[in-house]
This record gives structure tokens, sequence and C-alpha cells, in this order.
């Protein structure tokens, strides 16, 4: 949970939805997300909500976390009433949830199943550092029903690495691919981050290059984003290391795009490319498809039906809460009806699948017709009544969002 969230109105104590919001449970797919906050180092370009102490006072501790987790899960069934079930898909992020043992991430997987129900098809993925885990944590997570694991690779050049802060040793995010696959996980991704000050486009081709060596059937790849308050920024800032380039981002993308392309692994999302249609994060086409998602653990965020809330960042302040059977919400806001549509066209216009022209306003069409014309969207798509991006176009997403949004 990146950044500072807006200050909101105040959450209510048990945590109940506002009526109109209330009225629509039920109307959307509903997944669930969990923020496990404990990191063993904090990587020098992350502003998530994470912590290195084991421990963190208050009795938040990754000891105590799971029974926290839980202790949550439980209020939101009692907001939700049975209304937004079955659990489509789960997500755990953080952080690192791959620090807690297999046992705890499995009862919160139950606790999700006995307050909610889990669909039959449910996808259920935990994000993962390399260095945390094995062949036995793997699989005891796939018997205990995770179905798909996201491994935080980053690069596979050392020099790229020691910048960024990360400890893996080289080799070690191929090998858990091929640990995930023997415990039988159907999905297996990698994640790559691009434009680290020095690296290079060799050093990028090679990370590319051993990722699909590993065998993943999906791969997401970021442009490293300098966030003000990090280490990495500071370092910019007194002129250690140079700031990424707008320039060898766009290249670093191309390159991606085509190496990936190549292997059979095709975009569905700017940033995002998988081998086939079951191989997508559901998860995130669930947030990006305008679902529904109740997010768990300090500093997550929430959306049913149009109402959105972020939970207390600190731990001990989250527990607490939880604690005191107070719902952990710090504040939430009620995005209005235009609002919503401005969300879904801008999360659509980032899928491959593209935004309906009709969602659109009069402006924002005309603002399409010249995205068309300048080579950011496709001709042909725009004929058929979609605004999909190009590939130019995916270099400039957000220029074209803010356009036919405008």
């Amino acid at each position: 949970m990146a950044g500072q969230p807006p200050d909101g109105e105040a959450m209510p104590a048990d945590g109940s939805l506002p009526l109109p919001s209330a009225d629509r449970l039920g109307d959307a797919p509903f997944g669930i997300y969990v923020h496990v906050p404990f990191c063993v180092t904090r990587c020098g370009y992350c502003d998530f909500n994470t912590y290195t102490a084991p421990e963190l006072g208050s009795g938040a501790s990754r000891e105590s976390y799971a029974s926290l987790a839980i202790g949550e899960l439980r209020q939101a069934a009692k907001v939700l009433a049975g209304r937004a079930g079955p659990v489509q898909t789960v997500f755990f992020g953080g952080g690192t949830p791959t620090l807690l043992p297999a046992a705890d991430l499995i009862a919160m997987l139950a606790a999700i199943d006995s307050e909610f129900g889990l669909a039959a098809d449910a996808e259920v993925t935990t994000e993962a550092n390399p260095e945390t885990v094995d062949e036995r944590l793997l699989a005891d997570l796939r018997s205990g029903g995770f179905t798909r694991i996201s491994l935080g690779m980053q690069s596979a050049v050392p020099h790229v690495l020691t910048v960024l802060d990360r400890v893996h040793s080289p080799g070690r995010p191929e090998q858990c691919v091929a640990w995930a696959r023997a415990a039988g996980f159907p999905q297996v991704s990698l994640d790559l981050i691009y434009g680290t000050p020095g690296e290079t486009d060799a050093d990028w081709r090679t990370s590319l290059d051993r990722a699909l060596a590993a065998g993943p059937d999906h791969i997401s790849a970021y442009s490293l984003i300098i966030e003000e308050g990090t280490r990495l920024a500071a370092r910019i800032r007194r002129g250690d290391l140079p700031a990424p380039d707008d320039d060898v981002l766009a290249d670093r993308y191309l390159i991606a795009d085509e190496r990936l392309a190549a292997a059979g692994l095709h975009w569905y999302e700017v940033s995002n490319w998988a081998a086939d249609a079951q191989a997508q994060c559901r998860h995130n086409q669930l947030y990006w498809s305008g679902g529904d998602w109740w997010g768990v653990g300090p500093g997550a965020h929430s959306h049913i039906a149009g109402t959105r809330w972020w939970n207390v960042r600190h731990p001990a302040a989250y527990a607490e809460r939880i604690n005191a059977n107070v719902s952990p919400g710090q504040a939430r806001e009620i995005l209005t009806d235009a609002e919503q549509v401005t969300e879904r066209i801008m999360l659509m216009t980032r899928l491959a699948s593209g935004c309906p022209v009709s969602q659109l306003s009069r402006a924002g069409q005309a603002a399409a017709a010249e995205a068309v014309a300048d080579g950011l969207a496709s001709q042909d798509a725009f004929r058929g009544g979609v605004v999909r991006l190009t590939r130019p176009g995916r270099l400039l997403a957000d220029a074209v969002i803010r356009a036919i949004t405008s």
C-alpha cells in the first residue's frame, strides 16, 4: 500500500457500509486482499507500508499477525452479512507474506473460506521473496489451497540488485519456480523492475532471458519509480546515482514487450504479460474491472460498491483496534457516479481488451479519435467501438487516459 491516503471521512466503529453501497452488495465479483507488513530488510526503492522488526509492540508481531487478520475477517463477515461471497480471488501481498509460517497463511485462507466461502475455482496467490521460500514451504502452501505464487525476482544482475537493496542470491528465483512447479502450482509469476540506476540494456535483456528460461506463465515488469522519502530518492538527490531517464525507460519497455511476446507471453495489461487467459492474474483483473474487495491488514485498502476505505497504517494501532473489536478503518470516501465512470475508463484503457468508446463523453471520444490519428490507439479497434492502446500508446498510456477522461 504505497503513499499516503487522502483524509476522507470518519469510518464508523463497526465498519458498516453506507446504504447505497450496502444495497449493491453482491452485484460485482468479490475478492480479498491480505496485507502482510513484515520484511527482513527494507529495499531502498520501497515506500510500501512495511516493517522490518519482528515485534512492533502493543500486540503486533509476526507471531500474532494471523490471529489479528482473522479477527478482521470476522468483522468483515458481519458487515457483509453473507451477501458478498463466494470469494473469487485471494491475494496475500506485502511486505513479504512468506516470512510467516505456511501454517499461518493457510489458517488465514481457511478463515476466509469459513467466513465467506471460496469459489470452487478460486485463485489464491501469495507474493514471495525468493529467499524466504523453499521446497517444503511451497509444497505446504500448495496442499493448503494456494494456486498461484508471485516471486519478486526484480533483476538477474547482481549490481542491479545491489542498487535496489535486494538480497537474493543469483539463480534463486529460477530455483523457486522449479520448486513451485514441482509442488503443483498451476500458475507461477515473476516480477521484474527496469530502469534501475546503472542498469544497461544488456543487463535488462539478461534479466528477461533468465526470467523466461525459468518457465513462468506470467511476468510483470514495472519501471522503477523514485518515491519521495525512500533511501534511493535520497541517493539520487545527493547525486550518488543518476535519476531514471524517461527515454531509457521507454526503450526498456519496448525490449520487454518484444522479448516476452517472442517467447509466447502477451500483454493483457500495460505492465503484465501472460501465456494465455488462464495465466492472467484474476485478482488484479478484479481491481481493473471495478470488482469489490476487502483489504485486510494495516494500511490495506478496500472497495465495496463505490465506497473505498483504508485501514490505520501502523501494525500496533491496527492490533489495538482489532483486539477492541473496533473497525481498523481509518477513513473512507464515497465515490460519485462520475468518479466511478472515470476510474473505470482509466483502468479499462490499460487493458489489452480496451475501453468501450460508449463509456466516453463526447470530448473523450474526440480525444480518442486524436489518439488513433497519432498512432496511440488502434484504428480498427476504434472503428469496432473500443479504445485499445497500440504499443506506442502504451508508452504514453497516462497521457492518453488523461485526454479521454477530460
